[in-house]
């Protein structure tokens, strides 16, 4: 079965790259990186989150690319990058780090941006030497460190034994999704999107959820159902912002709440009324202005693209 392209007109259109590559992680795998708008320009990392791709960031690609170098990568499964043998919070970050080292010159340091999965590989990376060489700030969007499963409240029970378990056979079914339907898009607007989500957005988002191998999907949902960063958010010492639905079903805002407080340095926390767990497309203004925010913190030395380019084969 053909895998559903994306939609191909409108914001959450993945805009054409500048310039493509491959960055290889620690245990060997490929992932697909893209960079857009203007070399020599402040850059911005984004992390997409489970069952996703940089198509994700569509919105804040077009957005920041007019005064940034934004760098955007497929995890490794997801989109355009191969699967691979290894799945786990390690993984995450190694593909993290090799993809800052693939595409920031010595010294050069980003905004680094993560949704869902994405904000977890923040956290995973925040201990390793070439996260603090490279981040200049941090954004961890829709995401948690901890008791995912437990506290999802997609499956609409009391907390306990039971919806914990329900909860987990749901999210990690090997089940294809199929193709998009008007019911599939019930289902998942339902499970990961505010009520008030439109159509396009809807559209979107179900396109690249369903676009996500089966096998891949269930790989990183038992990875997430165990999931346990929070002795990280002390490593993650740069300047960090927050943002969470506040009708988000997989990561509850409770959990941006506790990130918020866990937090060496935040510097801010935004709760979306009416917003689910997919913000920098139910959201989008809101998620690219709070990357705008952190700029500031990034300074981007002058000779960092001439030194990029060479150590670049």
């Amino acid at each position: 079965m053909s895998r559903p392209a994306y939609v191909t007109s409108g914001r959450y259109a993945p805009p054409a790259a500048r310039r493509e590559l491959v960055a290889v992680s620690a245990d060997g795998a490929r992932l697909h990186v893209e960079e857009h708008g203007e070399e020599g320009a402040p850059a911005v990392v984004l992390a997409h989150g489970w069952t996703c791709s940089t198509a994700f960031w569509a919105a804040q690609i077009r957005e920041l690319a007019r005064d940034h170098r934004v760098i955007a990568y497929d995890q490794r499964g997801h989109g355009r990058s191969p699967g691979a043998s290894r799945y786990g919070t390690d993984a995450l970050a190694d593909d993290l780090v090799a993809v800052l080292g693939a595409t920031l010159a010595p010294g050069e340091r980003a905004v680094v941006a993560g949704h869902s999965m994405g904000g977890m590989t923040i956290m995973a990376a925040a201990g390793r030497p070439e996260f603090a060489e490279h981040a200049a700030a941090a954004l961890l969007c829709s995401t948690g460190s901890a008791r995912l499963v437990a506290e999802a409240l997609v499956v609409p029970l009391r907390p306990g034994r039971v919806r914990t378990r329900i909860t987990g056979a749901v999210l990690g079914a090997r089940a294809p999704l199929g193709p998009v339907t008007p019911v599939a898009k019930r289902v998942l607007k339902y499970a990961t999107m505010g009520p008030g989500s439109a159509p396009d957005k809807v559209e979107a988002c179900a396109r690249i959820v369903h676009a996500c191998p089966t096998g891949v999907r269930h790989a990183w949902s038992e990875v997430l159902a165990g999931l346990d960063l929070e002795a990280n958010l002390a490593e993650l010492t740069v300047p960090t912002a927050v943002i969470g639905g506040k009708n988000d079903r997989l990561t509850p805002i409770v959990h941006a709440r506790g990130l918020a407080a866990a937090l060496p340095h935040c510097v801010g926390l935004t709760e979306l009324t009416g917003m689910g767990h997919m913000t920098p497309i139910e959201a989008p203004e809101a998620v690219t202005n709070a990357v705008r925010e952190l700029t500031v913190h990034v300074k981007h030395p002058k000779n960092a693209t001439d030194d990029l380019k060479e150590k670049t084969p």
